[in-house]
């Protein structure tokens, strides 16, 4: 069913936020819920703190918007789904929180914004620049990009599903090249809360500079609408983030991998990082709650790409992680890290 061109976009909790808002980006076996538990703790997710005007009503810590990694919306509409559903659960320190799903056929997408809106979470996310090969061939992830009246039918599809849930987009500035005004005009149409602009072509996937004047184009292109432009890529930490906002008007922006071994990332009012032993006891945690909560469906193999985050930039780190990457266990891990705690 098509939405009322006339009407504004469902804003939900999305118009509380103050700007710019800082939010954390979804990463497919990155941010699942024990990272984003690690996130909510050492970045002091919800707590207050004595920040200046005009920023009072911000939180001290944590992103003002917590992502999921990305879930098939096909699987979801299978007979597997509930092994799927482990990969939305969240914890009540999360919120808000928005779920992001992919696919290219419009009644699955419809059925998991309802499963999703019954799941609890604050808002739905379509995922429409993912550049992963076995995406494009299921019609999803940057494959929309090439087919802009199927791209807005998933998303009215989704809106139907998902009532008076916001529903956001994320992608990209063009497929082989970009087409900015083409391309987020026709997501404009169909009124979502938020785009998000990763500011790559899908060709250029993250090997060249995020182009950052074509958020600030974006933005421009909503004027009026009252779709909020959040922007996306290369983004180093708040401060940058805070320029990047400046400097090109986006509502709010989106952190990805400058979050890989820094859970504290979004603590607003940290003045230095964790040292050495601190990171170590958090890499630990990690592990452990990795193990606990995921140990079951997800391989402890993923849980490895964040030591290469973690251990790093001191005397020793290259054997270290060489000795974490044959670890089998959370167990291992912190018998590894605490005999290297010894020798220094």
């Amino acid at each position: 069913m098509k939405k009322d061109e006339s009407q504004k976009p469902i804003m939900g909790f999305w118009a509380t936020l103050p700007k710019p808002f800082f939010v954390s980006a979804p990463m497919a076996d990155v941010t699942d819920v024990a990272f984003r538990q690690m996130i909510a703790k050492y970045s002091r997710h919800g707590e207050k703190g004595g920040l200046p005007a005009p920023s009072e009503a911000r939180q001290a810590g944590g992103p003002d918007v917590f992502w999921t990694e990305f879930v098939s919306a096909d699987g979801l509409c299978s007979a597997g789904r509930e092994v799927l559903k482990r990969d939305l659960a969240f914890g009540k320190n999360e919120h808000p929180i928005v779920a992001q799903i992919f696919g290219s056929n419009p009644e699955h997408m419809k059925k998991a914004a309802v499963i999703i809106k019954e799941l609890g979470f604050d808002g739905i996310d379509i995922n429409m620049g993912c550049p992963d090969r076995s995406i494009e061939k299921q019609g999803a992830g940057s494959a929309h990009i090439k087919n802009p009246k199927l791209a807005q039918e998933i998303i009215r599809a989704v809106m139907d599903g998902a009532g008076n849930m916001p529903v956001s987009v994320k992608t990209r500035i063009g497929y082989n090249k970009e087409n900015l005004e083409e391309w987020i005009g026709a997501i404009l149409e169909t009124k979502p809360a938020v785009i998000t602009v990763h500011a790559r072509t899908r060709k250029e996937l993250s090997l060249v500079p995020a182009r950052w004047d074509y958020v600030a184009r974006a933005k421009k292109l909503a004027e009026g609408t009252g779709t909020l432009i959040i922007g996306n890529g290369d983004v180093k930490d708040l401060a940058d983030a805070s320029r990047k906002a400046k400097a090109t008007g986006a509502d709010g922006i989106m952190l990805g991998r400058a979050m890989f071994g820094t859970p504290w990332l979004f603590d607003r009012e940290r003045t230095a990082p964790p040292t050495l032993a601190e990171k170590f006891e958090i890499l630990i945690e990690h592990t452990h709650l990795f193990e606990e909560l995921l140990g079951d469906t997800k391989n402890f193999a993923i849980m490895k790409k964040h030591y290469k985050a973690y251990v790093h930039g001191f005397d020793g780190a290259k054997e270290l992680r060489v000795h974490l990457m044959d670890a089998k266990n959370a167990d291992e891990v912190e018998r590894i890290e605490r005999e290297f705690l010894k020798t220094i």
